[in-house]
């Protein structure tokens, strides 16, 4: 990537925070971190991140939540999510897409691979399409 593209990182898990702020600062993101649904939402607000990166389990208010708040104000609505989650059942995912999710992305325990994950699947997702 030629400049730094800015993700917000969704996260009650202090080390993987962390790790997705080192790994995602490699491969040329800058990296805001939330601990909760809340400061997520409200960094969404604030900084208008190119994409957000919402871990699915959370104490108060999970990505769900966070989720749906986002979709339906005006100011985030239109910023793509990708849920991250050890999540993968089939119906689980289909609620998320319903809400308005745009991927998914599930987690490694290796955090470098997950930078690398991370940046793949935004490069597919931001790419212009060929429509001819």
């Amino acid at each position: 990537m030629s400049k730094w593209v800015p993700v917000l990182a969704v996260d009650d898990d202090e080390l993987m925070r962390k790790a997705l702020k080192r790994s995602l600062k490699l491969y040329g993101f800058e990296v805001y971190l939330a601990k909760d649904g809340q400061t997520g939402l409200k960094l969404a607000r604030e900084k208008r991140p190119t994409f957000i990166l919402l871990d699915w389990m959370m104490p108060e208010m999970d990505g769900l939540e966070v989720l749906s708040e986002l979709k339906h104000d005006k100011r985030t609505e239109h910023i793509p999510v990708f849920m991250l989650t050890d999540r993968g059942m089939i119906g689980d995912l289909d609620q998320a897409f319903e809400i308005g999710a745009d991927d998914y992305i599930t987690k490694t325990s290796d955090p470098m691979q997950l930078g690398k994950i991370i940046k793949t699947k935004w490069e597919k997702y931001s790419a212009p399409t060929d429509v001819r």
